[in-house]
């Protein structure tokens, strides 16, 4: 198979969506932590062009950014398979995986800003949310957006079951208006509970507590 390294640091929700795919396939790996003020000589070597976490390195090959990450697992290990075999099904998550890698983002510019910005920033992840809600196929309907099974598009969503949360009480700032997405809200429910995802959930406190710090240096910094 290869030996399996996974770079990062823990309580990177980019990571996770690596962890997550790694044990939903039974993919033994040895994991290596990673500190971004002092980045390592092996991930610079690993991702020497964004020079981020999280990098898997299989065979000595690196591969970076998260997604990509997700799609070479799917394609090298095909057991327990994370996207559908139908050509549509899986343009159709893949469709989705792209949207929230993509518009996920406006969550981590509610951590990363403040005032008119942040702001700004809030209003896109209810939009984010809100489309979602709406249109995400399979939610509400199955317990996960491709069935019955975790699948790519939610481990690529997630960091709305764990760090959304997270980040509202690091800010301050309420992304989530309680009972305004019922279907997502069973969804996050389902996912936590998930046997795999839970027992490889950082705890909260835990989670606060290193991001809580990460604001205030953030802030001081601007």
């Amino acid at each position: 198979m290869g030996e399996v390294k996974l770079l990062g640091t823990r309580h990177s929700p980019y990571l996770y969506r690596v962890i997550w795919a790694l044990k939903l396939k039974g993919i033994p790996y040895e994991f290596i932590e990673q500190d971004l003020d002092n980045k390592s000589p092996l991930l610079l070597q690993s991702n020497p062009v964004h020079k981020k976490i999280p990098v898997l390195i299989h065979g000595g090959n690196p591969i970076a950014e998260s997604v990509i990450i997700l799609q070479y697992i799917e394609d090298k290990w095909p057991q327990n398979p994370l996207l559908p075999s139908d050509p549509y099904e899986k343009a159709l998550a893949r469709f989705w995986v792209k949207f929230a890698d993509e518009k996920g983002l406006s969550i981590s510019k509610v951590f990363r800003s403040s005032g008119e910005e942040q702001e700004k920033a809030r209003k896109e992840s209810l939009e984010m949310l809100e489309i979602i809600e709406e249109h995400a196929p399979g939610l509400g309907q199955k317990k996960f957006f491709g069935g019955d099974k975790i699948g790519m598009v939610d481990l690529t969503l997630g960091r709305l079951a764990h760090w959304m949360g997270v980040i509202e009480e690091v800010t301050g700032v309420k992304i989530k208006e309680a009972g305004k997405f019922p279907r997502l809200e069973a969804w996050m429910k389902n996912f936590k509970e998930d046997p795999v995802i839970k027992e490889n959930l950082p705890e909260f406190k835990d989670t606060l507590a290193v991001m809580k710090r990460a604001r205030e240096t953030l802030l001081a910094s601007k």
